[in-house]
């Protein structure tokens, strides 16, 4: 059975893995000011970032409707010499429309379609689709593919550290006086992805480089039953040092350890200077 892996560019992959594993991403949204783009395709990391830095306006995300998802899935199914399935990954379905306007989407397709609804982002999909394609690569039928996804999702350890929370605040995810706490004492909140949604951890509080260094503590004590397969750091705009102490921290906890940039979705959310760790429980 010859099948294809897909995703929503929320995904967070680099080219490198996204051309390894002939996966290809469906973008999401994404408008700058006055000006609408295609996250991934027609706007690089480096531009968003750049926007992000020299402006005070907010960017929004916004996902692909079901006739650009339709119309997606039918030129995938047709790439190649044709598939006999797609199995295609959203963003958690507690975060955006995504999901449901990929469903949508996928009822075109007489059961040739399946969508996981990840109940994560970055990374949390990443590492997902990597296992599906391992499955892919053992000979399994889509369906079953697909069931042993939906089995296994909530064992994603999803989660980052961040050192300011004015995007959260422009976001509309937290009060001002949150935001004035947090600044007045230097706290740091870990978000996790919990049950398919963003939520505050442990708010740790001290300088960003130190407090790195006890979120991943903190992860790796808080979720001990750790798969060794394999582990992304994930981040947006980060002084390099700060990636090569998390290396160092976990080396000897995962077999591979792969490092990811964030795109628009996390870098909307959370700005620059924000972290994280993920991978799979056993």
């Amino acid at each position: 059975m010859k099948i294809k892996i897909t995703a929503d560019s929320s995904c967070d992959l680099s080219d490198e893995i996204i051309k390894k594993n002939n996966f290809t991403i469906l973008p999401v949204h994404i408008t700058l000011g006055d000006k609408e783009y295609s996250d991934a395709r027609d706007i690089t990391q480096e531009e968003f970032y750049k926007f992000l830095k020299e402006t005070s306006v907010m960017p929004k995300t916004s996902a692909y409707n079901a006739v650009e998802a339709e119309e997606f899935f039918k030129q995938q199914l047709e790439s190649d010499g044709g598939y006999d399935a797609i199995i295609h990954f959203t963003i958690s379905s507690k975060l955006s429309v995504i999901y449901q306007n990929s469903v949508n989407a996928a009822q075109q397709f007489a059961g040739k379609v399946f969508i996981v609804d990840s109940m994560s982002l970055s990374t949390g999909v990443g590492l997902q689709m990597l296992y599906a394609q391992d499955l892919v690569n053992e000979g399994l039928d889509a369906k079953v593919i697909f069931e042993k996804l939906l089995e296994r999702r909530e064992k994603v350890q999803a989660s980052f550290v961040i050192d300011k929370l004015t995007y959260l605040h422009k976001g509309g995810r937290c009060s001002a006086v949150a935001l004035l706490g947090s600044n007045l004492l230097q706290i740091k909140p870990i978000i996790i992805l919990k049950d398919g949604e963003m939520k505050v951890g442990k708010k740790l509080m001290g300088k960003f480089e130190k407090t790195v260094t006890q979120y991943v503590n903190y992860i790796l004590e808080t979720y001990p039953d750790i798969d060794r397969k394999r582990c992304f750091i994930t981040h947006t705009p980060i002084d390099a040092e700060i990636v090569a102490g998390i290396r160092e921290q976990i080396k000897d906890k995962f077999d591979e350890i792969i490092e990811t940039e964030a795109g628009c979705t996390v870098g909307t959310h959370c700005g620059p200077n924000t972290i994280g760790i993920l991978y799979y429980r056993k």
